[in-house]
């Protein structure tokens, strides 16, 4: 077995599937892996570490024995090399000791060269000879058992137990005596047998070294633009029930440069193990306070502003436009041009509901006239918006995307006097429609990424709503980690 077995392995426990109703402790996200999600691990775990297995070189065996009637026979077995691995039947179990995978009545193919020189007082010049082989494994074993444990927000890979174990063999020479097929049986058998066991045990130490230095070099958070990053450090240890592997990820939003502290909820909330009666191998489960600490970041970083200088109908922004809807707002600035200046005046309110999420908005707009290449404000309109959210997976990101629902306005502030409002909210929805919400929605679309590793992504994925979470019910499919090409064992 080699890195890539249990890379697969512990890559698969960073998403989450159905089966699992646990109390979180302070993770927003949270992941299980189901025994469907176990089963689809495992066999991938068992073709990639085949892969990896084939044309394992074994150490050289060396050996001698006492031939009757000739003398002593010196052999050497070089070039041991495993050419070919089948599983008849594996297994892998989840539970308090660990994760178990066993694979048991393997067989494989193996080739070698050998080589032998006889030399004694009968035969004072001696003699040699060599030539090939090849053997057939079967009733082999192989097993580990690995353990994860949280380490300063890192996922630590222990190694519990390992080890290889082989039935019978059975060894085809190409030349040499009759004599020599013997002696390599009753010689050589427990030698070879031991260098396929020694070879792949090691394999398997290896590779759960490499891997471990690789889940500690996984980073803590996931930044997404130039204001804020994603706090994936991983909260409290897994929980390893016997049929699903489950984690908590912190999930909180936070400005660049800040110390990633988790915020705190409710303790003891508790996430629906519920596919919609589908199985699926994953289950991505993220709180709304996800949603509300992004909501507090970039309200806070003075990112949710926006100026309209520009429409589809352009003639929207001139004062002539307005002369029948503000007609004193004509009179004292006749045909000048305007711009919308949008601000939101409180971070969104966002609530996760049974059906969609659910916001609301405030935003300030200030009505700005460019006099003499001056820009001059003229009134304050307070909007209150009132919207929903569809959540969709675009890729391994989670997207949204906003439809208004209700909208209402009031005067906050003028300079040329009162506002026949009723007309203003007609022409403020229509802003909303065509410009505002559609912006909005660009920006929506790019989302935010899901604790998946790379190589792996969503495949046919349902979005789930159960309030005060959000849940991503999925399979997996898999692009092959190391060649970023499409894998062959997954069809």
């Amino acid at each position: 077995m080699a890195p890539s077995i249990v890379f697969s392995l512990v890559s698969l426990l960073l998403v989450s599937t159905c089966g699992y109703v646990q109390p979180l402790e302070e993770g927003f996200i949270s992941a299980v892996l189901s025994d469907k999600g176990l089963e689809f691990a495992k066999e991938l775990l068992i073709e990639k570490g085949i892969a990896s297995t084939v044309m394992l070189q074994l150490p050289e065996i060396e050996n001698s024995a006492q031939v009757p009637l000739v003398g002593k026979a010196k052999v050497v077995l070089s070039n041991i090399t495993i050419n070919n691995i089948q599983v008849n039947s594996s297994s892998v179990k989840t539970g308090e000791s660990g994760i178990v995978l066993v694979i048991s009545g393997a067989t494989a193919n193996l080739s070698m060269t050998w080589r032998y020189t006889i030399s004694s007082w009968l035969i004072p010049i001696g003699i040699s000879d060599s030539g090939n082989a090849s053997i057939e494994v079967t009733g082999m074993q192989v097993g580990l058992t690995v353990n994860l444990r949280n380490q300063e927000g890192s996922l630590k890979l222990t190694l519990l137990d390992y080890g290889c174990h082989v039935g019978n063999l059975l060894i085809k020479l190409e030349g040499g005596a009759s004599w020599l097929y013997q002696l390599l049986v009753d010689a050589f058998e427990g030698n070879i047998a031991s260098a396929v066991e020694e070879g792949i045990s090691e394999k398997i130490k290896e590779g759960i070294v490499n891997l471990d230095n690789l889940l500690q070099s996984l980073p803590k958070q996931i930044s997404l633009d130039k204001t804020a990053v994603l706090n994936v450090s991983f909260i409290g240890n897994p929980v390893l029930s016997s049929s699903s592997i489950a984690i908590a990820i912190n999930g909180s939003f936070t400005k660049k440069n800040e110390v990633l502290v988790p915020l705190d909820y409710q303790q003891g909330l508790k996430i629906s193990a519920a596919c919609g009666g589908l199985q699926k191998m994953m289950k991505v489960s993220i709180h709304e306070n996800v949603l509300k600490s992004a909501s507090l970041v970039y309200y806070s970083a003075r990112k949710m502003q926006l100026i309209i200088d520009k429409l589809p109908d352009q003639d929207i922004l001139n004062t002539a436009k307005w002369r029948f809807i503000v007609p004193q707002l004509y009179k004292r600035y006749p045909n000048d041009d305007m711009q919308l200046n949008i601000s939101v005046s409180s971070p969104p309110v966002i609530q996760l509901t049974y059906q969609d999420i659910g916001a609301t908005i405030f935003l300030d707009i200030i009505v700005e006239v460019l006099e003499k290449g001056e820009l001059i404000p003229v009134a304050i309109i307070s909007v209150k918006i009132g919207a929903s959210c569809a959540v969709e997976i675009v890729g391994n990101n989670i997207s949204g995307r906003l439809r208004l629902q209700q909208l209402s306005t009031y005067l906050k502030w003028s300079k040329i006097g009162n506002l026949h409002m009723y007309l203003i909210q007609s022409v403020m929805s229509s802003a909303l429609k065509t410009v505002i919400i559609p912006y909005l929605n660009y920006k929506l679309k790019r989302g935010f990424p899901l604790p998946i590793v790379d190589g792996y992504g969503f495949q046919n994925a349902i979005i789930l709503y159960n309030h005060p979470w959000i849940a991503v019910c999925s399979d997996v499919s898999l692009e092959d980690y190391y060649l970023g090409q499409p894998s062959p064992y997954i069809s």
